[in-house]
């Protein structure tokens, strides 16, 4: 059982786990058998740590996150440019890092990787070095981000999906399984195939997220503005700029667009 001191319940650490002492293990940390925490790790409270898992490098994670048996976080860069610089991973809070996942630092002297809050990660997903990943992020099974990767809030990516390197991802888009993805995803939309395309608005996914109805509406005209005008990415802006309501949600759809640095993802007529 837990002891508790002063009301703060004391870390419950297996003897097989290997903790270097110069980790910081906050209160009510859970740490199972075999697993290996280095000597710059930092861990918040109520976190739990399950067998096999390793956290190495400059790594910080939140509050009540959970990483299930024989995850790998906080690794060296897979990426030759790296040549043993000092940088960073960041998790947020209540975050779940399910079996075999690995998270890297980044490559480039005082540089980051960063998770944020109330994200699943399932079996085998990767996230490279340099990347930024939102709140409330679902990565499915086997999905991976190449380095330089940005995924902002609320977004989908199904199983054994594969984003390249330096890609935006919409927030509150959604991405089909196996899609490989290779230019940026504009926010509110779902992606699918190889190469993935744009194929509609995520209706039921901003249904869900409680944006509101006339919200919708004008994004669905964005939607088609963008994809089925015939305009190009300038012309449609343009278009977007002097038909559509000032929502938050449009201006964000907006500025994505205006900052899509690899080009966006075509859809299905283009």
């Amino acid at each position: 059982m837990t002891e508790e001191t002063n009301n703060m319940p004391q870390s419950m650490i297996h003897p097989t786990a290997i903790i270097d002492p110069q980790a910081k293990i906050g209160a009510g940390v859970k740490i199972g058998p075999y697993a290996v925490i280095g000597p710059h790790v930092t861990i918040g409270d109520g976190t739990e740590i399950m067998a096999h898992v390793t956290i190495d490098g400059w790594t910080t994670i939140g509050k009540d996150c959970r990483f299930f048996p024989s995850c790998s976080i906080g690794s060296e860069p897979q990426d030759l440019k790296y040549h043993g610089e000092k940088s960073y991973l960041i998790i947020g809070d209540r975050s779940v890092f399910r079996e075999f996942v690995t998270v890297s630092t980044a490559t480039g002297e005082g540089e980051e990787t960063r998770i944020g809050n109330d994200c699943l990660f399932q079996a085998c997903t990767h996230v490279a070095h340099n990347c930024v990943v939102g709140n409330h992020v679902i990565m499915s099974n086997c999905a991976g981000l190449a380095g330089h990767v940005t995924v902002e809030d609320r977004v989908v990516i199904g199983g054994i999906a594969g984003v390249h390197q330096f890609v935006k991802i919409g927030r509150n888009s959604m991405i089909g399984g196996l899609a490989k993805v290779v230019q940026d995803i504009p926010p509110f939309v779902i992606a699918d195939g190889q190469p993935a395309r744009c194929i509609g608005l995520n209706s039921v996914g901003l249904s869900r997220a409680g944006i509101p109805e006339e919200v919708r509406r004008e994004l669905k005209k964005a939607f088609r503005i963008l994809y089925r005008s015939g305009l190009n990415l300038r012309q449609a802006i343009a278009e977007m700029e002097q038909e559509l309501d000032s929502y938050e949600e449009v201006e964000h759809f907006l500025r994505f667009l205006r900052n899509a640095d690899r080009g966006i993802c075509r859809g299905t007529k283009d």
